[in-house]
């Protein structure tokens, strides 16, 4: 299949990683960015791998879509973007994987669902902690029911994103283009708590602050979280951990089964126990890894197996892992935190909101 990348910043590396990855699976065509420069970078790190490929770069997508005709897209554009740019790829016959998080608004991501069924094509969104190691085999677990009564979890990311990350970019921690820690570091932790708990959230009361960033939005949240099974989620994020990142840590505690997921990125099993690990065969010292290493980066080692996976749907006539239903979770939670900082109340989901509506939230 033929693939195209639109947006080359930050994350975009990981998209060409995946694509070099892929090469006996799809056929990278295409980058574009408004600054043909850094689609002109992007060219030049995939053809490191394949000398003989011939990507094209432009600045304009729609003239991409055109003249190139891809099969796929990824989408790794400004977050306030998304939504666009997936609309009118899925409207003209193409599948859409896009970054997290899909979009800045319930209804936008919704379009974007929408649209994707009307045209029969394939969206999805990019959690590719997901597919962390440690994650898939706690997924299994909890599948099994091995957990028993999901009674409580706990999400911690502890990160730094200092002064110069925001310079780099002026429409980060924007509410028109990012939102705030939340929103965009924190929003990987978040999906996997709510997918992990195992019923839908219903109920959110959170605090928010802005306390070192320049920024418009929060570089610090915490919330509880209430689900339909009656299970408890913590959230903690922050962007102000000095002088670097610290970890990503996801804690899942039912009554017969307690899972610690740590690491920088949520990549290392730290705790394993369970009530039927001796019959299993499973117990904590086989599962544990202590030579286990951290990824050289937040982004970890998932895009390749999420792109497989799209892949796979589409050949397969199946919705994706993290299809733009699943992707979708997340941003619902996030937008209930937003929400309740303003109102000072809890929020009862689903909610409609949208990250516009909260400029001024700290005036």
């Amino acid at each position: 299949m033929k693939i195209a990348l639109i947006g080359c910043g930050r994350i975009s590396f990981k998209h060409i990683e995946a694509f070099v990855a892929m090469q006996e699976r799809v056929e990278f065509v295409a980058a574009c960015d408004p600054i043909l420069e850094r689609a002109e970078e992007k060219r030049c790190e995939y053809k490191k791998s394949i000398p003989d490929a011939d990507v094209k770069i432009f600045t304009d997508y729609k003239e991409m879509l055109i003249e190139c005709k891809p099969d796929v897209v990824t989408i790794a554009t400004e977050s306030g973007k998304h939504k666009d740019i997936a609309v009118h790829c899925l409207k003209n016959g193409v599948h859409v994987i896009c970054e997290k998080p899909m979009a800045l608004s319930t209804s936008d991501a919704q379009e974007m669902i929408d649209t994707a069924k009307q045209g029969n094509k394939k969206l999805a969104v990019c959690f590719q902690n997901r597919f962390n190691a440690p994650v898939v085999k706690t997924r299994e677990a909890l599948e099994k029911g091995r957990f028993g009564k999901m009674l409580h979890g706990m999400i911690q990311i502890r990160w730094n994103r200092n002064e110069g990350y925001y310079a780099q970019a002026p429409w980060r921690g924007t509410w028109e283009q990012d939102g705030g820690t939340l929103m965009n570091q924190c929003t990987h932790g978040i999906d996997l708590l709510q997918w992990m708990m195992g019923e839908d959230a219903v109920r959110v009361q959170a605090q928010t602050r802005r306390f070192m960033r320049p920024i418009e939005a929060e570089d610090f949240g915490c919330a509880i979280v209430e689900f339909a099974s009656g299970a408890v989620g913590i959230i903690e994020g922050t962007a102000d951990v000095y002088p670097k990142n610290l970890n990503e840590t996801l804690s899942l505690f039912g009554t017969e089964g307690s899972v610690v997921i740590g690491g920088l990125a949520v990549n290392k099993m730290e705790t394993w126990r369970f009530a039927d690990a001796e019959k299993v065969g499973d117990t904590e010292e086989k599962v544990l890894n202590p030579d286990e290493k951290d990824p050289p980066t937040v982004y970890g080692f998932g895009h390749t197996a999420l792109f497989n996976d799209f892949i796979d749907a589409i050949e397969q006539g199946r919705e994706p892992l993290v299809s733009g239903e699943k992707g979708k979770k997340a941003l619902e939670i996030i937008l209930a935190i937003y929400k309740s900082q303003k109102t000072g109340q809890p929020v009862n989901l689903p909610c409609d909101f949208s990250t516009m509506e909260m400029k001024g939230i700290f005036n």
